[in-house]
């Protein structure tokens, strides 16, 4: 089958969505390492994460990444720098040689005084992987035992210890012990272990918020409280003021709900990034100790509740005040109505005096126009000479008052009938 039997045009799309799987390759990790990795916060942006990175390449005559690039490698030292941009922060991974003894200082590593951070640091991790022997178990004195996590991996192959606790550097420290894993599996155990502590650290950011807002929504809804027991009592009185009052709570809740949308959405999208970690660990308890998944279960869950119920709290609180806003506006319009019916009411009357006042003014034109007729005819009379009419002027005139009377009333219906046919 030759090549050009599927020369099809490709979607834009395509590429992204097949790279995506490979995206985020395990490392190869060898034994006897240590790993830093930092996470920094895109707070000044992806341009500045970029800039820091194309000048560490360029320093070690590498070059430098496209500005689109998601990820990056290079060698730095004896171990290699990686590189990764996630939505917002991005990872520095180095692996290099172990020291002598766990926790030791490691002479040469990327972070040193020549390093330019690309943002605040929001997560930092030492792992050191090390076989299993007399310096594991001293190095287990070196943790935090109220905190103490130590579990059995891959069906006894690995284990892992660690307190959650940061040492004098900031970092958090994860030993490995590596007993028969692969260099694959090795790099897969890493990344998952690295992702669990980043992104429950993500996770968390949640938390402060949630504390900040929670009396906020309780200030919220002790005014819609109030603001209902003023509706009880004197609801049409004072609808205006009322509805003014509930317009400006729920613009203050919808204003901190906009505010946390997205780090309470992004806090239960980290969770469950934890969660899966965790999971593929398999971990197996060892007697006396809490595994990774127990303690992060007990610490991590209550702060994803509190975030929980705060968007909940947001949510009903939102759909009260729509209710409560619904209420008075019903009243308003109701009112809006009444003065409606009171100003038609109103109109009418009006319609009706000045129908009664046309009725008058036009019998008082009848009157007056015939009086202005009558006048003519008289003077029309008085002008012929009586041998032309032998009667006397004062009988034509008051003969032509009917008539004219009569007539001119007769003129004005028929205008008015007109009037009302058009109408």
């Amino acid at each position: 089958m030759s090549k050009g039997n599927f020369a099809f045009p490709v979607a834009p799309e395509r590429a992204l969505a097949l790279g995506e799987i490979h995206a985020r390759p395990y490392a190869l990790v060898k034994s006897s390492r240590v790993i830093f990795q930092l996470a920094f916060t895109m707070d000044g942006g992806s341009a500045v994460h970029h800039s820091v990175l194309t000048e560490v390449s360029r320093a070690r005559g590498v070059a430098p990444p496209d500005k689109n690039a998601r990820h990056h490698a290079m060698p730095w030292g004896q171990g290699t720098l990686r590189w990764e941009r996630h939505t917002e922060f991005s990872t520095w991974f180095w692996d290099g040689p172990l020291p002598e003894k766990f926790g030791g200082e490691v002479i040469s590593h990327p972070f040193g005084d020549g390093f330019s951070p690309p943002g605040p640091l929001m997560s930092g991790i030492r792992l050191e992987i090390r076989p299993e022997g007399p310096e594991t178990d001293e190095a287990m004195t070196m943790f935090d035992p109220a905190s103490l996590c130590y579990s059995h991996l891959k069906n006894g192959q690995a284990s892992v210890l660690t307190d959650f606790r940061q040492d004098g550097d900031g970092l958090t420290r994860i030993l490995l012990i590596d007993r028969s894993l692969t260099e694959a599996g090795r790099g897969a155990l890493v990344q998952r272990l690295l992702d669990i502590e980043t992104y429950r650290t993500l996770a968390m950011l949640g938390l402060p918020l949630a504390q900040t807002l929670s009396p906020e929504i309780r200030r919220i809804e002790d005014g819609l409280t109030g603001v209902t027991q003023q509706m009880k009592m004197h609801a049409r009185a004072e609808a205006d003021g009322i509805l003014a009052e509930i317009t400006r709570l729920a613009a203050e809740l919808e204003a901190n709900a906009a505010l946390s949308l997205y780090r309470f959405g992004a806090s239960r999208a980290y969770d469950g990034i934890v969660g899966e970690r965790i999971k593929t660990l398999d971990e197996a308890p060892v007697p006396g100790y809490e595994t990774l998944g127990s303690f992060l279960e007990r610490r991590l869950a209550p702060a994803m509740r509190t975030c929980q119920s705060v968007e909940e709290r947001q949510a009903n609180l939102s759909r009260k005040l729509s209710r409560a806003t619904g209420l008075v506006r019903s009243w308003i319009d109701v009112e809006l109505e009444r003065q409606n019916s009171d100003l038609l009411n109103t109109m009418n009357r009006r319609a009706e005096m000045q129908l009664r006042l046309q009725q008058t003014v036009e019998g008082l034109s009848v009157a007056a126009i015939s009086y202005y007729i009558v006048g003519l005819v008289g003077y029309a009379s008085k002008a012929v000479s009586h041998d032309l009419l032998p009667v006397d002027p004062a009988v034509i005139t008051g003969v032509s008052v009917p008539i004219a009377v009569l007539g001119v009333w007769w003129v004005v219906r028929r205008i008015r009938k007109s009037h009302s046919e058009g109408h």
